[in-house]
Parts: structure tokens; sequence; C-alpha cells
């Protein structure tokens, strides 16, 4: 049961999603959504999903690198998160800095074709839009990290 404090929060109406950010060296880790006929369609994304019922950010993003790539990850620390609308519904994306080893991804089953590319690629390419929200938090992280 919330209390009346987080009953109230604006964060506690909206409807969450997180991307995992798996970083080596300068490089990111992205992935091309499969053709589906929807408006994420061969889009570039970082990848992740949505947040189901009671479950933290952590687990989901766990759930999701296990059924878009059969690759276990680790959660490393939360890095930021952005508002954006999505079919009429207001949604937060959390990203989450993550460990993925580039030889786990053993399978796209959502994805067409992914990469590990530095951010300034990442940028010029057809990127979902609530993904490339994420660009300057992760361009502050770089910087930080130096």
């Amino acid at each position: 049961m919330m209390d009346d404090k987080q009953e109230n929060s604006p964060q506690a109406s909206l409807l969450r999603s997180v991307a995992g950010i798996a970083v080596r060296g300068k490089l990111f880790f992205i992935a091309r959504r499969k053709p589906d006929g929807s408006e994420m369609s061969q889009r570039w994304e970082f990848p992740g999903g949505k947040v189901e019922g009671t479950e933290s950010d952590e687990a989901a993003l766990v759930r999701e690198f296990l059924e878009e790539f059969s690759a276990p990850i680790t959660v490393l620390r939360f890095l930021g998160e952005n508002v954006f609308a999505n079919k009429g519904k207001i949604r937060t994306l959390a990203a989450w800095e993550i460990a993925l080893e580039p030889g786990h991804v053993s399978m796209l089953n959502e994805h067409s074709e992914a990469a590990w590319l530095p951010l300034d690629t990442i940028v010029e390419m057809d990127l979902a839009d609530s993904d490339r929200s994420l660009i300057p938090i992760l361009q502050a992280s770089i910087k930080s990290n130096r």
C-alpha cells in the first residue's frame, strides 16, 4: 500500500520503462528492432522494456535481456531518466548502466542486428525518440567518468 506522499507523486502514476546501457571503453551496445510495422520498426535502441507490475527496474532489465538476447547481465548503477509520451500515455524511461559481456549475446529475438558503437555514431542513427532523449544523460555520464 502506498502512503499519501507516494500516491500524490507524479512518478507514482507514470508507466515505467527501462533501458540497459552497456559500455565497453567508448562503445555502447545498441540494437535495431526487427521490421514489424510499428513505430519502433527497424529503429535503433538501447535495449530494455516495460517494467511489469511490482517488478523493480533491475529485475525488468535482467528479464528483458534474457528474453531479447538470451544474455545474462549485471545491473551496475542508475544513470538518469526522462519522461516521454507513447501512444497517448506518459511514460518514464530510466537508464541503467549494465555489465554485458559481448560473447553472451547468443541470439536476437526482437532485433535484426546489434552493435557496439561510439556515442557520436549513435546520435546520427535512426534512434527511437525515447532513447534519443537519454543522449544528454549518457554524455554527462561519460564526462563524469573521465
